[in-house]
């Protein structure tokens, strides 16, 4: 199946899929959104695709959400408020068929809707240039969704503190706290997550995808409640949240006004 801005090849049991608008850092606009879930489809419906490798081309793995397409245009922000794939509790990888394991393959950016991506996968590999960042809070927009899925796999006052200040953290101090499952030198996490991917065939697929099923309903449950408590505050018609966005847009600081 042609996709515009995902990648999708089957290696034998091993599917890759690619995030591919490297020219923006693979910032997810409407049009990959739609793409990765498609390929995500793809694979959970493959008889001969065990697992997959998710990771991103050129210079990053996600540097989040594409602010100019999502947040800025009323139009677009509109849709994606009411039909994001990935922007509900379920995400991407909440609701399948057969439960297939996979490795995030992580360098450079994993920010904001990055991170969601990356934390919705089974494992994480990241290269020791990666960083990682709760930054929606900096573009005033809701961040307990993505904040549920981190803490549900690194349950720390650290995630918090991601949330509350949009900064990001370098991938060794997430591999210290748990999140990461590899820490590898910077151009070696493709390599590193083929090894995890080959540890994985080695074990009955069935077994597999039924830890994959039970690990996974965690952090759905917790992401739905968090959705159902940020949903009310309406972030998205607040002038602070237009402004974070032109801010952003024109490379300056916002001037916010907490309303």
């Amino acid at each position: 199946m042609p996709l515009d801005t995902v990648k999708y090849k089957r290696d034998g049991r091993i599917t890759y899929i690619t995030l591919n608008r490297p020219r923006v850092l693979n910032a997810v606009n409407i049009a990959l959104e739609q793409d990765l879930a498609a390929a995500l489809r793809q694979f959970d419906l493959d008889d001969e695709a065990w697992v997959a490798i998710l990771h991103g081309a050129g210079r990053a793995f996600c540097a989040g959400a594409d602010v100019k397409e999502r947040f800025h245009d009323p139009d677009a922000k509109q849709r994606d408020l009411d039909w994001g794939m990935g922007m509900n509790p379920e995400g991407f990888l909440g609701r399948c068929i057969n439960w297939k394991p996979i490795v995030a393959a992580v360098h450079g950016h994993c920010l904001a809707y990055g991170l969601v991506i990356a934390a919705e996968c089974d494992l994480i590999v990241a290269s020791e240039d990666a960083h990682f960042g709760l930054t929606e809070t900096l573009r005033g927009f809701p961040g307990g969704p993505a904040w549920a899925k981190v803490q549900t796999f690194m349950p720390s006052k650290v995630a918090t503190e991601m949330l509350l200040t949009g900064e990001s953290l370098p991938a060794s101090e997430l591999y210290r706290l748990g999140l990461i499952n590899r820490l590898v030198p910077a151009g070696k996490h493709m390599e590193a997550a083929r090894e995890l991917a080959a540890k994985i065939l080695k074990a009955p697929p069935l077994a597999v995808r039924s830890g994959v099923r039970v690990t996974r309903r965690p952090w759905v449950r917790a992401a739905a409640e968090a959705d159902y408590y940020q949903t009310a505050l309406r972030l998205h018609l607040t002038e602070d949240f237009e402004e974070s966005a032109r801010a952003f847009m024109e490379k300056r600081e916002p001037i916010l006004k907490g309303r």
